[in-house]
């Protein structure tokens, strides 16, 4: 779980996937908890998904990896985030035995904040209740975050994987507070784009991370801290009989070898659904379209 706190915490638990709206106001709050009471502002998060351990052939896909996370909490001027791994024997601990082992014994919990909905522990055995009703016993404080409405609905982690498997990145982007982002590694693909003169840059994302709905897509695109306009297309190319799902960005007035490079696109609007065109020629036609829309977009 990595190196243990030397000084007393105000901790919240949770696996803070997209580090949303609704997260950001829990950290919000742990902050100004943390300099009040004078202790230091920490986050427990665990890895792999709970999902992944109690159902295993569930394909669920993330908001961010391991390393966005990291980057997102740190941004948002965390002190310390607690990485735990989430197997069997955890898994085992009752709500009871969480509290003593992990918060109290391990992390010195003093002020505790929780989500609207949070339950931990064997079969949901542990809540908000229970922390309350234990917390004198144990020498912490707990109190409850409400959700963050946007829209009639609840900010959460799924309503968003859901805007973003509907091609809605604009709605994904407001209940997550920034342009949701994927990046990898350049890497070679057909090369089909280069001989209708629109070379594309193909990226190897990590399987774990969600990606939107497949179509096109406006993105910005950075490339060693450098800015360019572009415009991205996930999906299998059935315009060439393709078969596999590959993520594709064509960046607007650039010309360089970048093979081997990592870089990174945040989405800004969906363009339109995959089509399969007749031709390469009629390819050309939507390409041309496209460009014109992102080189006019507003970034």
């Amino acid at each position: 779980m990595g190196s243990l706190p030397q000084n007393p915490l105000a901790l919240s638990i949770g696996m803070f996937d997209g580090v949303h709206f609704g997260h950001q106001s829990i950290i919000k709050k742990l902050k100004s908890i943390s300099e009040t009471k004078n202790l230091e502002s920490a986050i427990l998060t665990f890895w792999p998904h709970p999902r992944k351990i109690f159902n295993p052939n569930d394909d669920l896909k993330l908001l961010n990896t391991i390393e966005e996370k990291k980057y997102l909490l740190q941004k948002n001027g965390l002190q310390h985030l607690f990485l735990k791994e989430f197997d069997q024997d955890f898994r085992n601990l009752t709500g009871e035995e969480f509290v003593k082992k992990i918060l109290v014994e391990k992390l010195q919990v003093k002020h505790l904040i929780v989500g609207y909905d949070h339950t931990f522990g064997k079969n949901k055995s542990g809540d908000f209740l229970l922390l309350k009703e234990m917390g004198p016993e144990f020498g912490f404080e707990v109190e409850q975050v409400e959700a963050v409405n946007h829209k009639n609905f609840n900010i959460s982690s799924t309503q968003i994987r859901n805007a973003l498997s509907h091609g809605n990145v604009l709605l994904a982007n407001e209940m997550l507070g920034y342009n949701y982002s994927i990046s990898g590694t350049v890497v070679h693909g057909k090369k089909i784009g280069r001989t209708i003169g629109y070379p594309t840059a193909n990226i190897e994302v990590d399987p774990i991370k969600l990606l939107p709905k497949k179509g096109a897509y406006i993105v910005d695109v950075f490339v060693r801290d450098c800015h360019y306009k572009g415009m991205l297309s996930i999906g299998t190319n059935p315009t060439v009989n393709g078969t596999k799902v590959s993520v594709e960005v064509y960046i607007l007035d650039f010309d360089e070898d970048i093979y081997g490079q990592k870089i990174s696109v945040n989405f800004r609007e969906f363009l339109h659904e995959e089509i399969k065109f007749n031709d390469l020629a009629e390819l050309m036609v939507r390409l041309h379209e496209d460009k014109k829309l992102t080189a006019e977009f507003n970034f």
